[in-house]
């Protein structure tokens, strides 16, 4: 559906928008979220739906809360 794409893709921006203010790289950031680091890059590509758990680790390298993501 249209509008599960335009979701995942807000998403996407969201997490390299944040992860480019932190001045990090998608490396860091997996690391940080204890993902692997293709798994950041698949998630900012539209490449990955992201589950719940993977939005958590992802929010908590940030260093931020999950609500923040959105």
């Amino acid at each position: 559906m249209q509008e599960d794409k335009e979701y995942l893709e807000q998403f996407a921006k969201r997490v390299r928008i944040l992860r480019e203010e932190q001045g990090i790289s998608q490396e860091k950031l997996a690391a940080r979220s204890g993902l692997h680091r293709t798994y950041i890059g698949m998630v900012e590509r539209l490449e990955r739906n992201p589950s719940l758990i993977c939005i958590h680790k992802i929010a908590k390298g940030f260093g931020i809360n999950v609500k923040d993501l959105f």
